[in-house]
């Protein structure tokens, strides 16, 4: 490693020069320590007894090779103050860590895997113009072995098919993974991290979760990770003060503290920026990931998110370079913002001024919409236009659609709870809510239990209560869900979503019926979908959509197939004279495809 790089922010692979490196003469061992007055490794192999490591390149680095550890052995750095007291801290740059209360690195290996997905990574794009439907997954509470038992997560191995199964069934081509990198509390769902390099031992080794990505790949779904660049956890034995002063976070508390009540690192340290990136790197390039999905990256942008307080200029440089880096490295990955600003150009490349980022979470579709959705439909003619607006806007960026973990917890109900009404009301109200989501244009994210109507809220120690599958309406939900996400990833002129001649309203006045009509164009055919939010029928609805065409009924949200109240096969509708006509029952939605009259 070049350290006059590593110091100027510029390395990308820092990891395949520090941490626990198995050699033909055992376990070479490296940390960065530049104000610590002495460093040792302890661990198994030494009784925990200290073992002195030996200054080098300019004094500020240490290493040792230990020919006694050995894969699977647990170890620290025993790091020692300028006072001479001393922290036993976990590696930055560790592969593995001990499960929880445990807080020790563990040596491991990256060799132990051998990845079959050449074809999958020759071929992978960050689908601009194809679709991308991500199910977003937090791995331990998906499905357990048991709820009784505080451990009773599947390993990575384990749950691999059957998750893999389960997402191409209904229809998802994405994975996302809450954080996998190991963390302390199960409460924090991996956002509080402690070993930015260490796969999670909740769930297995690092030759398991390659195993779950490589599989993924073979049944062609893309698996994207959360990475969290803004802040680490308080734990002394981790990041915190780690060389006996704050070398990873700010040095003063005012900024050096968020509203999570974790640290901020200090973006503006070059060896902070190579770590940060390095560690984004180590998940596309050793795991195979097909891309990362930042979170908080407001933080980032304003000191402590807070625009108030001014621009962060250097940590904003800095999200520049890495991104650039990582795209220049792994030009196909596919690097997401979770941002609740109006920074600019959040999406957009760095030579065009932008951020880097290929995609932007719409956080203001996703409030704007469940507000809309939890209002009762006597307000909804006031609110008409909360559904209307996004479009305004959506060509500003390359927006995603969530509907994630973050709206599915902490009082906030579930999506089909939040549906205005009682327990009969929600469902068609959801349906018809996945339809519009699923037309509107933007890339989908739905957390995982949403498609089958999960009525409590998540809880990361509980499985998703798949026991109410046995309920016919959760039942047909779900296969509604299904049948949406086929037609979406079926359909090209669902996938334009950031060309604007793709998209128009084909009605966005009718504010009395809170009647939509959304259209969707490509060469292939259009899609148009007609949609009520109101609670009553709408009798004699007509909208033009153009002559020439063959129209078809691809999915009728009020089908008796998926619950709702019309016949199989029963739907009300006619083109004629370049008009669709039809009569619309309440809370549902129609989608149709227009087809060129080839005559």
């Amino acid at each position: 490693m070049d350290i006059n790089k590593f110091y100027r922010g510029e390395v990308f692979d820092a990891y395949r020069y520090f941490g626990a490196h198995l050699t033909d003469g055992g376990t070479l061992f490296r940390t960065y320590a530049p104000n610590a007055l002495k460093v040792s490794v302890i661990g198994d192999f030494s009784d925990w007894d200290d073992i002195p490591m030996e200054r080098v390149e300019d004094g500020r680095f240490y290493e040792l090779t230990v020919p006694e550890a050995a894969e699977g052995m647990r170890y620290k750095y025993r790091i020692y103050g300028k006072n001479g007291s001393f922290i036993d801290h976990c590696d930055p740059y560790g592969f593995g860590m001990e499960l929880r209360p445990g807080t020790c690195s563990v040596i491991r290996s990256l060799e132990d895997y051998s990845f079959t997905d050449d074809e999958w990574l020759a071929d992978r794009t960050d689908c601009r113009d194809k679709p991308m439907n991500i199910y977003e997954v937090h791995l331990g509470s998906w499905r357990r072995k048991n709820d009784i038992d505080e451990t009773g997560w599947y390993s990575y191995s384990e749950i691999a098919d059957e998750l893999i199964d389960y997402v191409c069934k209904y229809g998802y081509n994405f994975i996302e993974l809450m954080p996998l990198n190991e963390h302390p509390c199960d409460e924090s769902w991996g956002y509080q991290s402690t070993g930015f390099f260490a796969p999670t031992a909740r769930y297995g080794t690092p030759a398991e979760l390659m195993e779950l990505v490589d599989k993924c790949h073979r049944r062609g779904i893309g698996l994207l990770i959360d990475f969290v660049p803004v802040h680490f956890a308080v734990d002394h034995y981790a990041l915190t003060e780690y060389d006996g002063t704050k070398l990873y976070e700010h040095p003063t508390d005012d900024i050096g503290y968020n509203e999570w009540g974790s640290r901020n690192f200090i973006h503006s340290k070059g060896e902070v920026q190579s770590f940060i990136q390095s560690a984004a790197d180590y998940w596309l390039s050793v795991y195979h990931f097909d891309g990362l999905r930042m979170d908080a990256i407001r933080n980032m942008i304003y000191w402590n998110g807070e625009d108030s307080r001014g621009e962060n200029e250097r940590a904003i440089g800095f999200l520049k370079s890495m991104n650039s880096g990582l795209k220049a490295r792994h030009s196909t990955a596919i690097l997401a913002a979770e941002d609740s600003s109006s920074y600019p150009k959040v999406a957009a490349p760095v030579f065009d001024g932008g951020l880097g980022f290929d995609y932007k979470w719409d956080l203001g579709w996703m409030h704007d919409t469940l507000e809309y959705f939890q209002s009762a439909p006597m307000y909804r003619t006031r609110d008409y236009h909360k559904l209307t607006f996004s479009m305004l806007y959506f060509y500003n960026e390359r927006f995603i659609l969530p509907l994630s973990h973050d709206e599915v917890v902490h009082g906030k109900a579930t999506i089909v709870q939040k549906m205005n009404g009682q327990y009969p009301d929600k469902f068609p109200q959801a349906r018809a809510l996945f339809m519009y989501m699923t037309v509107h244009p933007g890339k989908k994210l739905t957390f995982m239990g949403s498609e089958f109507g999960q009525l409590r809220e998540w809880d990361e120690k509980r499985q998703q209560d798949w026991d109410m599958l046995k309920y016919p309406i959760h039942d047909s939900f779900r296969e509604y869900i299904r049948a949406l996400n086929t037609i979406y990833l079926q359909y090209p002129a669902l996938h334009y979503d950031y060309d604007p001649t793709n998209f128009m309203w084909e009605d966005c006045s009718s504010t009395i019926r809170c009647v939509y009509a959304m259209r969707r164009k490509s060469a292939e055919g259009d899609i148009v979908a007609v949609l009520n939010f109101s609670d009553w029928y709408q009798a004699d609805y007509s909208v033009t959509v153009g002559e020439g065409y063959e129209a078809e009924l691809l999915l009728d949200s009020d089908d008796q197939l998926y619950s709702g109240n019309t016949p199989h096969g029963g739907t009300d509708y006619t083109y004629t004279d370049g008009r669709l006509d039809m009569n619309i029952p309440p809370f549902s939605g129609r989608i149709f495809l227009l087809k060129k009259n080839k005559s």
